[in-house]
């Protein structure tokens, strides 16, 4: 896949979870390539560092122009890299996202509200011969899969990252993950579930909140048979979407029951009380303890625990991820922090116990048929 040129717009959001697809974004995919963020509150700055401290070289301009102006390579796209209220475009996107078109920048929209349906917008995109792309439009009836059981047949180990609540890091962990099995010659692929997955450049999934219900289960299926017949791996990792529990989008067992899951790793906020934005309504996380025993009714288990720390002191969340372990008995990791060495050791445990005969280089060897 050839990386084209883009930029992400997070207009003052960079530092925030609302921005978490321009952190994907920051942290590496195989669709774009990242010449720069536009964040007028932290223009000047390297986009690695404000994310999470790392340099990467990306920089942060104040405006559209200003990286024009600058002199590196032209983006071919403008990506909306943060998650807005209501999945809508407020007004005040508008001029922004002219000023990409009227610049001939294509705009990639991971939001639920089409951009061709904005008039000035559409208007303007017509104009420069621009394109207005947006990720979730759903796909043509006839292009979507009902459940078959044929996930019966795939015999590579499947693990789905889910989380107790959203905005956790599922899909970061998962991604970060894939890499890390890959580079100690784990065969790994990623199955995407949201928009942020396909602006990656992963291969096989589908955008689960914007697939008509009924096929949603036939969509996860058909994304890991066709991983699985076309690429052979050695594990097939999952990138879950919300919550088991979660009112306003209860989201996992699909995973589980139609993906035919039987390892899970289990994102977690440990500091946090009530499920994201439902502060008002008082809807408080279910306890840790009891999510597990959830997806052990339903026929997996958890093999690891990953930590969303949040802004915690860093003290604070080594003795919560120690107090964890201790209570849980699981792999407790801090992802972010400590890097993926560990939990690649328990996805090699996983797969190991999957086939007790068949070692980690046995599998990486094997002739499959």
């Amino acid at each position: 896949m050839k990386k084209e040129n883009a930029i992400v717009l997070t207009k003052g959001s960079l530092d925030t979870e609302a921005a978490k697809t321009a952190h994907g974004l920051i942290r590496g995919g195989d669709r774009f390539h990242l010449l720069a963020v536009i964040d007028p509150v932290h223009a000047g700055k390297d986009a690695g560092e404000v994310l999470d401290g790392t340099k990467r070289n990306i920089p942060v301009h104040g405006s559209i122009q200003e990286c024009l102006d600058c002199g590196t390579a032209r983006p071919a796209f403008c990506i909306i890299g943060v998650a807005l209220p209501g999945g809508r475009l407020p007004k005040e996107w508008h001029s922004l996202l002219i000023q990409a078109l009227e610049n001939g920048i294509s705009i990639v929209n991971p939001m639920h509200q089409r951009l061709a349906t904005i008039p000035e917008l559409n208007q303007a995109a017509q104009k420069s011969g621009a394109a207005l792309i947006d990720v979730r439009e759903p796909r043509p009836l006839e292009e979507l899969h009902f459940w078959t059981g044929d996930i019966y047949q795939v015999k590579t180990p499947k693990i789905a990252v889910l989380g107790t609540d959203c905005a956790l890091g599922k899909r970061t962990t998962c991604s970060l993950l894939k890499e890390a099995c890959q580079k100690k010659g784990i065969r790994s692929e990623m199955i995407y579930t949201g928009q942020t997955g396909w602006m990656l450049g992963n291969r096989f999934g589908f955008i689960l909140d914007s697939t008509l219900n009924d096929f949603v289960s036939g969509e996860l299926e058909h994304a890991i048979v066709e991983c699985d017949k076309a690429t052979f791996p050695d594990c097939i990792l999952i990138e879950g979407q919300s919550s088991l529990r979660n009112p306003s989008g209860p989201c996992g067992s699909e995973f589980i029951l139609s993906g035919n899951v039987k390892g899970v790793i289990l994102q977690h906020a440990p500091f946090r009380e009530c499920f994201d934005t439902l502060e008002g309504p008082g809807c408080m996380i279910p306890s840790l303890a009891d999510e597990i025993e959830i997806i052990r009714l339903m026929g997996a288990r958890v093999i690891a625990i990953c930590l969303n720390l949040g802004h915690a002191e860093e003290q604070d969340g080594v003795d919560c991820q120690q107090r964890l372990e201790e209570q849980t008995g699981i792999p407790v990791i801090r992802p972010l922090e400590q890097g993926m060495e560990r939990l690649v050791s328990v996805i090699q445990g996983f797969i190991q116990a999957d086939d007790p005969e068949t070692t980690v280089t046995q599998l990486n060897t094997r002739a499959r048929i």
